[in-house]
């Protein structure tokens, strides 16, 4: 079903298996994640480790289709916690809704372009981020692919 949506769980235990699906102690800080979920240790996880956050300080909405913004918050701080270097950004200008991120993705958006994690979607003669836009399970494997490609040669920062 690559057409189908990805919801916010898909992404962190994505994530989360992509580390080794490390061992967690605890309970979830979300009272939307409870105990024994398929998901449920991948938050935990994610979340000790700095890679997301909630939707709000309580609330996680795991089975809320994710936004492209939102699974690009969640690559860079993957990145981030691997202390890969996620210093270049690039202008989301070029892009004809590049005015349109929200502001606490801009940087996020811009360290994915620049590494090519996402390429925009073509729509006439205009690339389009479609930041807002719920990100498909093809879309998903793709920024995946291309984040898995992007970190075989990521430098590490040594932070």
């Amino acid at each position: 079903a690559p057409n189908a949506t990805t919801t916010r769980a898909m992404i962190v235990t994505i994530l989360y298996r992509l580390e080794g699906s490390p061992a967690v102690t605890g309970t979830s800080a979300f009272v939307d994640v409870p105990a024994g979920q398929w998901y449920t240790d991948a938050v935990i996880w994610a979340y000790n480790c700095g890679v997301v956050d909630g939707t709000s300080p309580t609330q996680f909405a795991p089975a809320q289709n994710i936004t492209r913004e939102q699974m690009t918050k969640m690559f860079y701080g993957y990145a981030e916690f691997m202390d890969y270097n996620t210093m270049a950004v690039a202008d989301l200008s070029a892009f004809a809704d590049g005015g349109s991120v929200s502001s606490w993705a801009q940087t996020m958006m811009g360290w994915a372009v620049a590494n090519s994690l996402i390429k925009g979607v073509q729509d006439g003669n205009a690339t389009y981020l479609r930041p807002q836009g719920v990100a498909t399970r093809a879309e998903a494997a793709a920024i995946l692919h291309r984040f898995d490609q992007w970190r075989v040669n990521a430098v590490v920062t040594g932070k």
